[in-house]
């Protein structure tokens, strides 16, 4: 018989490679379609060993049918009995393209039709009850030529029968034992799939491993066939489960942040007899790692149905690169159909290829890494490509090198030579700050602010920890070679100055337009405590930018702390309440602490307790500072002392408008000198770099800017913020 495998779109190849490795000779007659000949015990073998195709047909007919008259007669005169019993079920579907016959239905009925009259002629009988096995037949016409097959699967090949349940974005068993077979992963290789959702392709990769055959464990269609027996189902199993690796040892990883969707991944593995092969964890994708080499990732990221989604996870393909790179050895194969991924990552696959996730187009990008070294060679021995005769020394060297190089990630020579420099600085600057912070009951300071140009890093000392930011500058690394030159410089940073790694953390501050000046980069909530001039606060140096203590103001601070005996405190703009923690160990006789964010008032009430301050004379305010100031000047409340340390722009949620420093903060100050007793003292800073007070403002306080007082001496940067100290004029 001609006998049809049908697959999607893009993987013929691998359905064709599959068909020979069982014996036949199959040849690619449209997207889709392969044939091959073969009998019966075909149909049984390649039903139960086909990992990528999603049914077996038999062709049965295959004729000119450019009108209904050509496609009934010649239907009819077929002898159908060679397939079909006289009580069988035999339901139709259909499909037209680019031909005459357009109308598929009616095309169905012509077909379902001839069919019976066929069958009756043929059966010698006039009843045909339809209550027996099902063979389901299928009209195709391209071209006006007509195909008519007969399914021999029934529910799709895709259907192992492990996956009674799925996760929100399953991926196909047949395209997930595709992407495997296109990979480089074998048996001896370890695999991760770091979005394994409910573990399609770790199941699917473990039963390649072990070669068990995808179908060996259901039934199909043509198992209660009367041309096919139970002995040659019987007989196609036991060669299927003859040859199965059952002493073989997998190493098969999958991670997933969501729980959830991880217990339907181990059911499936237990339901598909391959847990032992497969570890399920979860596990955020940036915290993927492996001392494993030479492995693959093979996986299916999310990829969004909406724009909406897309852009939300733009983060998270943004840091692919940064991630993999930890993975030197690896190869890595990934199907999305977010456009741009290359762009994004950084880096041109080695190979690409269309593939379809359900109706959803796709590219699966290939990246090869290195290649695992053969078992018998030797280190004295030429590199697993070969060299060419005639190669010089330099030549080989180089093709070992490139050999080697990892596909994402790896640091040149001039990366060693920055990070030695960068090394030197940081212990010359260490042995500069010895005994200046400790003589001045100082444990959180500035070590290195940008010194070296090409090193953009902000380093500061946080009691035992140490905290590092990277600002923009630009540079000729990709994404995934600038992620292991930032690990490489934060590694450096912890040895010159003896910090361990666990207490060392890294942010990256990228200019972002219109971003709040407070941006989360993580959620692990936990704060630790530091002390500055014998005061207590708590900080976070994982979750923000900044981490909850502002450094530079540190002998603002002070001067407010020396300047606040006996008074009333207002801290506007107050972040986290140090301005208000040092007011109160002033001697202040009240406290009024006013931010935007709930977040920030419950940390500066948290700031005041560490300390002991946590009378009634401390007040907090989650308001909009604008509006704040505005209602306290229209009642009979007035400070002594105000801090306004305002950021340069914030579009708060918790504000009905944007805020913007330099346009509104004249307006802010005069609507403020109205709640300001006489003679009030008002601090008032910010880092806008091209910042210019109002001069109008003179007609209301008495304005010297202590930029420079304020400014402390173990900062470079000397305009980090700019300070003007206002007292309020007497009214003439």
């Amino acid at each position: 018989m001609r006998l049809v495998a049908a697959c999607a779109f893009g993987i013929e190849a691998l359905v064709k490679r599959e068909l020979i490795a069982l014996g036949y000779e199959p040849h690619v007659v449209s997207p889709g379609r392969i044939a091959f000949e073969g009998d019966w015990e075909a149909v049984c073998r390649t039903n139960i060993h086909l990992r990528t195709a999603d049914r077996v047909l038999v062709e049965a007919l295959r004729f000119p049918a450019a009108d209904f008259d050509a496609l009934f007669e010649t239907t009819a005169a077929f002898d159908w009995s060679r397939f079909i019993p006289a009580d069988a079920s035999f339901p139709v579907t259909g499909r037209s393209r680019k031909s005459q016959l357009t109308s598929v239905p009616a095309v169905q009925r012509a077909v379902k039709r001839a069919v019976v009259e066929g069958l009756k002629k043929f059966h010698g009988t006039g009843t045909l009850p339809e209550t027996g096995p099902k063979y389901g037949l299928d009209i195709a016409l391209l071209n006006d030529e007509a195909t008519i097959t007969i399914d021999t699967t029934g529910a799709s090949l895709h259907k192992r029968g492990y996956r009674k349940l799925v996760g929100e974005a399953p991926i196909k068993e047949t395209l997930a034992a595709a992407m495997i077979m296109l990979s480089v992963w074998n048996k001896d290789r370890p695999l991760i799939d770091p979005f394994c959702g409910s573990g399609t392709i770790l199941t699917e990769a473990a039963l390649i491993g072990l070669n068990v055959a995808p179908g060996v464990n259901r039934e199909f269609a043509s198992s209660s066939w009367l041309q096919i027996s139970t002995q040659m189902w019987l007989d196609a199993k036991s060669e299927a489960r003859a040859g199965e690796l059952t002493d073989t040892e997998l190493d098969i990883a999958g991670f997933d942040v969501d729980e959830e969707v991880l217990k339907l991944a181990r059911k499936h593995v237990v339901a598909a007899g391959v847990e032992k092969h497969i570890h399920l964890q979860q596990r955020p994708f940036a915290d993927l790692r492996s001392k494993k080499e030479y492995g693959c990732v093979i996986t299916n990221p999310p990829y969004g149905d909406r724009l909406s989604e897309r852009r939300a996870l733009r983060p998270l393909y943004e840091s692919i690169p940064g991630v993999l790179q930890r993975l030197p050895t690896w190869s890595h194969f990934i199907i999305t159909s977010v456009t741009g991924f290359e762009r994004t990552v950084g880096r041109e696959a080695t190979r690409r290829r269309k593939l379809f996730n359900g109706p959803i187009e796709c590219t699966y990008f290939q990246y090869l890494g290195p290649r695992p070294p053969r078992k018998d060679e030797h280190a004295s021995q030429v590199s697993p490509t070969g060299a060419a005769q005639g190669d010089t020394a330099a030549t080989q060297k180089q093709k070992r090198k490139d050999e080697t190089k990892p596909v994402f990630g790896g640091l040149e020579d001039k990366d060693r030579e920055q990070a030695e420099l960068f090394a030197t600085r940081l212990k010359k600057r260490a042995k500069h700050l010895r005994r200046w912070p400790t003589r001045r009951g100082i444990t959180c300071f500035r070590i290195y602010e940008r010194d070296v140009p090409e090193l953009p890093f902000v380093v500061d000392r946080y009691g035992e920890h140490l905290h590092i930011t990277e600002y923009d500058r630009p540079h000729e690394r990709d994404p995934a070679r600038h992620a292991a030159w930032n690990e490489l410089m934060v590694s450096t940073a912890a040895s010159a100055l003896e910090v361990p790694i666990q207490k060392t953390f890294f942010k990256s501050r990228l200019r972002k337009p219109g971003a709040a000046q407070y941006t989360k980069v993580a959620a692990d909530k936990k704060l630790t405590e530091v002390e500055e001039a014998g005061l207590k606060f708590l900080i976070n140096l994982s979750d923000y930018v900044d981490t909850g203590l502002f450094l530079d103001h540190r002998n603002t601070r002070a001067m407010v702390r020396d300047e606040a005996g006996g008074k009333r405190i207002l801290n506007l703009f107050a972040y986290t309440g140090s301005f208000s923690v040092y007011a109160a160990a002033g001697g202040a006789s009240s406290t009024t602490t006013v931010d935007w964010s709930n977040t920030y008032i419950e940390w500066a009430g948290k700031n005041m307790a560490a300390n002991g301050f946590t009378g009634p004379e401390h007040h907090y305010y989650a308001e909009d500072v604008v509006r704040f100031v505005s209602e306290v000047a229209q009642s009979d409340r007035t400070f002594d002392l105000v801090i306004v340390d305002p950021p340069t722009y914030s579009n708060s949620k918790r504000s009905e408008n944007d805020w913007d420093v330099q346009q509104h903060h004249s307006a802010l100050l005069r609507t403020l000198a109205e709640s300001v007793s006489v003679e009030g003292v008002v601090y008032f800073s910010n880092n806008f770099r091209r910042f210019k007070l109002d001069e109008s403002l003179a007609e209301l306080y008495d304005i010297r800017e202590i930029s420079k007082q304020t400014v402390p001496e173990d900062f470079r940067n000397k305009r980090i913020h700019r300070c003007w100290r206002m007292v309020k004029k007497l009214r003439t």
